[in-house]
């Protein structure tokens, strides 16, 4: 009787609800992880998370060989290959169980079901867990028994779940024998030549990074998150989200370590804790509405809409060259870093939307091809909130202004001139609207749309849905 764990977006060790099974039998454990390239282009997976997974799963098959439990890399072009892979290792491998960690896309949900039933035709048991969110997946609903479509109600029954439950993380497993060779993977060649390199890495590889991390974010800054949080240019976010996307933190650890901060300042770790909440509703939301990853929208309503053609200024807005200081610092910051303030997500899916009136599927698939943190449930979840397509959305005729946003949470220019240059020597008034009054300087490019005009264009479009 052999067991093998499937890590899949649960690259860690403690608190996995799979592997700690599959070491609770008291039988022999294996590990595998499916490297496959071609399905993770397909999903707009961007450079800077496949070099972070990649890591993270040599990562984990070095913590497993300390424990006595070799990791295998299969490398596959996409799901449907992966599954022969799959069943060809559980054969040759004599495996009795497969245990993974649910993944809720729906080409995630295809594929385990495949798996489901090609392994147990084999004769392997297949056992599957809800690993992803602090309360399993289906587990809040309505009183109705209807899953929740909007958050606060979500947010309030997902608190009160967790007051009568007092979930608990899964700790390491015991060694299951002596130490075994760490197998790792080497990811040259697997991709095409024009797959662009990433640029430097945003976060530390390891799961005692990634505590590291979210402890000193709790000692140091969790406090201030509440006052903070809002202004890209203040250090101050837990810069955790590459970690929670690819599973090497999960909610429930995070969760707990901050309830565990007793004292002081909560309204901070109130507000913070309230972000894996909404982390939690997205990945309901996947699970209980499919079509969200069909490319649908939430509201089948606005399907209706007719996006302007992307053109030049969609390439203006993907490149920071709008004319709008703040919009354009941000893509800069995406695209040079890997990673985007969640304020300035919000201002640049907005403008993309609403003054450019472009389809948010290409603004989502955009962020998917540069974060590092790229997850479908919270990417989704924010563009369309953005959109005003999806679930608790900005109401239609809510759309921010960019500068007026800029002013507000970046006050002084201080993370505008971090990234555009070319304007830097602006006073702090002029630095965010540069096109008001005075010269432009050289290089920098006027707006792109008039915010006002486009203001009342995208109003009108989503009020004649009505008619």
């Amino acid at each position: 009787m052999t067991n093998l764990v499937w890590f899949r977006n649960d690259l860690r060790i403690a608190d996995n609800a799979a592997l700690t099974a599959a070491c609770r039998r008291q039988e022999p454990v294996q590990a595998c992880f499916i490297v496959t390239p071609g399905q993770w282009q397909q999903h707009h997976w961007s450079p800077a998370r496949v070099r972070l997974v990649l890591d993270h799963a040599n990562a984990v098959s070095g913590r497993l060989a300390e424990l006595g439990i070799p990791m295998t890399f299969l490398t596959a072009p996409d799901f449907s290959a992966g599954i022969r892979k799959l069943t060809e290792l559980c054969e040759a491998r004599s495996i009795s169980h497969l245990h993974f960690n649910e993944e809720y896309g729906i080409n995630e949900r295809r594929r385990d079901k495949s798996v489901k039933a090609a392994l147990e035709e084999q004769g392997v048991m297949v056992n599957k867990y809800r690993d992803q969110t602090v309360a399993p997946v289906g587990s809040i609903l309505t009183q109705q028994d209807e899953p929740y479509s909007v958050f606060t109600p979500f947010s309030r029954s997902w608190r009160r779940w967790i007051d009568d439950n007092q979930p608990a993380v899964f700790p390491v497993p015991e060694a299951a024998g002596e130490p075994v060779r760490a197998e790792s993977f080497n990811p040259s060649g697997i991709f095409p030549d024009e797959f662009p390199e990433p640029p430097p890495a945003l976060v530390k590889t390891g799961e005692d990074a990634a505590h590291a991390q979210l402890e000193r974010f709790l000692d140091n800054r969790a406090g201030n998150y509440k006052a903070l949080r809002d202004f890209p240019a203040v250090d101050g976010t837990s810069m955790i989200s590459p970690y929670l996307a690819n599973g090497v933190l999960s909610g429930r650890q995070c969760l707990l370590a901050a309830r565990e901060r007793a004292g002081g300042d909560q309204e901070g770790l109130t507000t913070w804790t309230s972000e894996i909440a909404w982390r939690d509703f997205y990945i309901n939301i996947l699970y209980h509405y499919p079509r969200i990853s069909m490319r649908r929208a939430f509201k089948p309503e606005t399907e209706s809409l007719t996006w302007n053609p992307p053109g030049d200024n969609f390439e203006a807005w993907k490149n920071g060259r709008t004319g709008i200081p703040i919009v354009d610092a941000a893509m800069r910051q995406l695209n040079q870093t890997g990673w985007m303030h969640n304020r300035l997500r919000m201002i640049t899916a907005m403008f993309l939307t609403k003054n450019l009136f472009i389809d948010w599927r290409l603004g989502e698939d955009y962020f998917m091809s540069k974060l590092a943190d790229g997850f479908l449930a919270s990417n989704n979840g924010g563009w369309q909130w953005s959109a005003s397509t999806g679930t608790d959305a900005a109401p239609y005729f809510r759309v921010f202004n960019p500068a007026t946003q800029s002013e507000r949470f970046d006050p002084d220019g201080d993370f505008i001139r971090r990234y555009l240059p070319e304007i830097a020597k602006l006073d702090n008034k002029r630095i965010h609207q540069p096109w008001a009054g005075g010269v432009i300087p050289g290089g920098y490019p006027r707006p792109i749309v008039d915010l006002k005009a486009s203001r009342k264009e995208a109003i009108a479009r989503f009020q004649a849905l009505k008619n």
